[in-house]
């Protein structure tokens, strides 16, 4: 058996919540890396912006726009992108939500919002582009957990819970799609600087204690999400099943750092 390598040259990627932040990034590097890109969200602005640039690295990409709280839209995803590109062999699940509230007013709309999108809107997608992979016998799927699937974050319960239940839904999908051919793997991102937590990250004491818990004394740049998702889609990871990949910079090795 010869080395697989890190080339995605061929493969057909779509990333639900792709269009900002990380999951822009993660769009980017995959077509980086050969595979046509289709970076799916609510609006056509963002997807537009994207699409761009997975077309400047000479891939095509699409335009749809979706929303993981509709199943009906998702599945037009799939149909559109099946009929342009072909087959998908490679989804990221990168679309999410969180509001900081105290757990105890917590009110369950807003818990229930989170959850929604955040864990029944990566079971949705796992579900509608992972039974043709099933039919296919092959495919790659991608969740994004958090940190706070292994460690708690103040007045964040709704989200971390929610990320907890990701990461125990791609273990179960790996046990039970794994064998046909549907590997089934999480990447946990430590703090990533983006436009939405900039403020917070750089002027808040929030934001200096999560500096101060990062043993690389700064916070990741979304670039270098991008490693482990092209090798988490690509057949050189083809024994990796049900794995959640931390990329934290050190967060939770983290103890007494001096």
């Amino acid at each position: 058996m010869t080395y697989a390598p890190l080339d995605l040259t061929g493969k057909v990627a779509v990333v639900i919540g792709g269009t900002s932040g990380i999951g822009r990034a993660l769009s980017l590097g995959l077509a980086q890396a050969g595979a046509n890109v289709v970076p799916a969200a609510r609006t056509l602005q963002g997807i537009d912006e994207t699409a761009k640039l997975v077309e400047s690295t000479g891939r095509r990409s699409m335009r749809v726009a979706a929303d993981v709280t509709n199943r009906a839209s998702l599945e037009g995803l799939l149909q559109a992108v099946t009929a342009e590109l072909g087959p998908v062999d490679i989804l990221v699940n990168c679309a999410g939500r969180t509001k900081r509230t105290p757990t105890a007013v917590v009110t369950e709309d807003e818990w229930e919002g989170i959850f929604e999108t955040n864990l029944m809107g990566t079971l949705r997608a796992c579900q509608i582009f992972g039974l043709p992979m099933i039919r296919r016998g092959y495919g790659r799927i991608i969740n994004i957990a958090s940190l706070s699937s292994f460690v708690a974050f103040h007045e964040v319960a709704a989200y971390s819970a929610s990320k907890a239940a990701v990461a125990s839904l791609t273990r179960s999908l790996a046990i039970e799609w794994g064998p046909m051919g549907v590997a089934v793997n999480a990447i946990s991102p430590g703090v990533f600087r983006t436009d939405l937590n900039r403020e917070l990250l750089d002027s808040t004491a929030r934001g200096r204690e999560l500096l101060a818990r990062t043993p690389l004394k700064r916070f990741g740049q979304v670039e270098e999400l991008a490693g482990a998702c092209v090798f988490l889609a690509s057949d050189a990871a083809s024994f990796v099943n049900g794995e959640v990949l931390v990329v934290d910079g050190g967060f939770l090795a983290s103890g007494v750092n001096q």
